[in-house]
């Protein structure tokens, strides 16, 4: 699939996003409803569109590594609030691959990462959020925000505060069990530190390791010439 149709394919999912977003506000009382089905619009065809895509067993060693140091690599920061290197993973992976493979790995490390610190609704979201930093990530991988390190430290600040902002909202949906704008805005404001650590700890992982990170990913996928 090109390019253009490429970015026209995800315009199209960002735009029913964003409608079911705004009936979410026009139609309160069908919060649950619409939530599965926005969390539902944006995993199901990324995956889908990953598995159309013809791959090589070189190129499935990669993202199956790349899953796994993401998910493994929450497991020792667990105890930290909300710093961890599995954003910054992502993101690298999404920046050298695509927004297919971001995508895929963000989902992906949240299930893995969850097998050790435990399932729960949670996992659904987590998928998504990470999900979307990876395919941000890709899409914006051949801008200034991912080839230049100050573009990298501020998608990771803005990355940090995405994920946080769609797990806020998973925690108003599964924790609250009834919405309300001001239960939704309270929890937001307490959530702020949290969502704060976690940018600034893709600050940190980005300005230590991205660059070499990123040198030794574009050497394996030049060498081997597998997801381009």
């Amino acid at each position: 699939m090109s390019t253009v149709n490429t970015r026209i394919w995800y315009s199209l999912y960002f735009l029913l996003g964003g409608l079911l977003f705004l009936l979410l506000i026009l139609r309160p009382q069908q919060y649950v409803l619409l939530m599965l089905l926005l969390v539902t619009l944006f995993l199901l065809p990324f995956f889908h569109r990953f598995e159309l895509r013809s791959l090589e067993a070189r190129e499935v060693v990669p993202i199956a590594v790349l899953v796994a140091v993401a998910a493994v690599s929450r497991i020792p920061f667990a105890l930290l609030p909300s710093i961890q290197p599995t954003t910054f993973v992502i993101m690298i992976t999404a920046a050298v691959f695509g927004a297919e493979t971001g995508f895929l790995v963000g989902a992906l490390a949240a299930v893995v990462s969850n097998l050790f610190l435990g399932h729960g609704p949670w996992t659904l979201w987590q998928m998504l959020a990470w999900g979307s930093v990876g395919g941000a990530a890709g899409m914006l991988r051949h801008t200034w925000l991912m080839r230049t390190l100050s573009g990298r430290l501020i998608f990771g600040v803005l990355a940090g505060f995405l994920f946080g902002w769609i797990m806020n909202l998973s925690g108003v949906i599964i924790l609250l069990g009834d919405f309300s704008w001001s239960a939704f805005f309270a929890y937001y404001a307490a959530s702020f530190y949290f969502d704060l650590m976690h940018a600034l700890g893709n600050v940190f992982f980005i300005s230590l390791f991205s660059v070499s990170w990123m040198k030794v990913l574009h050497r394996y996928k030049r060498k081997y010439q597998i997801l381009k």
